[in-house]
């Protein structure tokens, strides 16, 4: 139990963290992203407002059509003319004379006016007049092909297609989320450790806890079972020298009822503690076996048992524990069920072997339910009835279902009280 807590507890801290980052590092990648976008359009702007064609060319390659370099000097006539510098150029100046641009400028009926290639050693004219015609296809003023950011300005008697390569600035973005990964991971495996151990200590007072009530169920059943026989024995020889009266039939009664319950509490001291050997055994077999003895039980208080074992089935566990548990849930079904009819089935399903009784009973609230398995838990119309019934069976039919490595739950649906206990199958 207290191993579960401690994972849940691990993978609660280790979840929290891990979605943390992620939405940290979803936002700063988006981010930069859009930032960057944002920059590149604006470098652009500065790019398309500084962009003119002093002479229009009849074809790209016609000598008489001068390319603009934006590093050449004014003078030598082939920059645009430059217009004051605003906030914006001041801000993005750096970058903008460290982008490479590429542009195609078009005349009104579609022919290339000129071609601004950057950087031929990345980009042929052939493949820019194939970029720039899909730009224009797509129809759209601004956006991104490839790692290209482009920019579709109406001058006044030519279409600009303007292009800034971000594959610099794609790069590194790319690095910034593969080292902001890597130190997330260390910091993850990190935190995964020390998780592990604040953990640890917060589960250790109440395992230490847990053991303290353990070992005090154990020594209480065991310092009781001595004053119960002695009891026992005072009662007899008084029945024996003063013949029997209502008073030691009651003592007889009570004493009896001690015995009972400290045998039910060193039981489930055993089960909890997990102390009894195991062997691969029949499981279908031994529920059969103990259906038997029920049924004759149930037809004396007017019930019956539909019994629906799989046959062959086989588990890992100890035969006396297991025959208790099956015993128990069926004691359940008789003492405390409304209806006539008890169900038990025994299937397979993946690599369980599933133990379910239903039978009908009085409403149960969502909170009587939860608590059905707690040690001395009785609902209120159970606490009225009479009979050996302390509240201990379903903490100890919990507690072997542990031991064996499985689980049980119950559940109250269409008037019915439901017991499900999956054990392992043996492989």
């Amino acid at each position: 139990m207290f191993h579960k807590t401690k994972r849940r507890i691990v993978f609660a801290v280790v979840g929290s963290l891990l979605a943390l980052m992620a939405v940290a590092l979803t936002t700063i990648v988006v981010s930069n992203h859009l930032a960057l976008q944002r920059e590149n359009r604006e470098i652009l702007r500065t790019y398309v407002e500084r962009y003119t064609l002093d002479e229009k060319p009849d074809a790209p390659g016609n000598d008489s059509a001068p390319d603009w370099k934006p590093d050449a000097p004014p003078e030598e006539g082939n920059a645009p003319p430059m217009p004051p510098e605003d906030d914006r150029f001041r801000k993005n100046e750096p970058a903008f004379r460290l982008s490479t641009f590429y542009s195609v400028a078009y005349a009104q009926d579609g022919s290339v006016l000129a071609v601004q290639n950057g950087n031929e050693n990345l980009q042929s004219e052939e493949s820019l007049l194939e970029l720039a015609a899909s730009v224009r296809k797509k129809g759209k003023r601004s956006g991104t092909v490839g790692s290209m950011s482009y920019l579709v300005e109406e001058k006044e008697d030519y279409t600009l297609v303007a292009m800034l390569d971000g594959t610099i600035s794609n790069r590194n973005q790319v690095m910034l989320v593969q080292l902001m990964l890597l130190i997330g991971s260390v910091t993850l495996a990190a935190l995964f450790v020390i998780s592990i151990f604040i953990a640890r200590r917060i589960v250790r007072p109440l395992e230490e806890n847990d053991k303290r009530q353990k070992r005090f169920v154990s020594d209480a059943g065991h310092e009781l079972k001595t004053p119960i026989a002695v009891i026992s024995a005072n009662s007899e020889l008084l029945r024996r020298q003063n013949g029997g009266s209502e008073w030691l039939d009651n003592i007889d009664y009570e004493n009896e009822r001690m015995s009972d319950l400290v045998k039910q509490l060193l039981t489930l001291s055993h089960a909890e503690n997990g102390d009894l050997p195991m062997e691969t055994l029949d499981l279908s077999q031994l529920v059969s076996g103990e259906v038997l003895p029920f049924e004759s039980l149930a037809f004396e208080s007017g019930k019956r048992i539909e019994a629906d074992i799989e046959p062959a089935l086989f588990a890992a566990g100890n035969a006396n524990q297991l025959r208790q548990l099956v015993s128990i849930l069926l004691d359940n079904a008789l003492s405390h069920g409304s209806g006539e009819e008890i169900s038990l089935s025994l299937r397979p399903e993946k690599h369980t072997a599933v133990l379910r009784v239903s039978n009908a009973a009085p409403a149960l609230t969502a909170e009587e339910t939860a608590h059905l398995f707690d040690r001395f838990y009785r609902t209120d119309k159970a606490r009225t009835e009479t009979g050996a019934h302390y509240g201990l069976g379903l903490s100890i039919a919990k507690a072997v279902t542990e031991a064996h490595g499985g689980t049980i739950r119950a559940a109250y649906k269409d008037r019915k009280a439901i017991f499900t206990v999956s054990i392992p199958v043996a492989k």
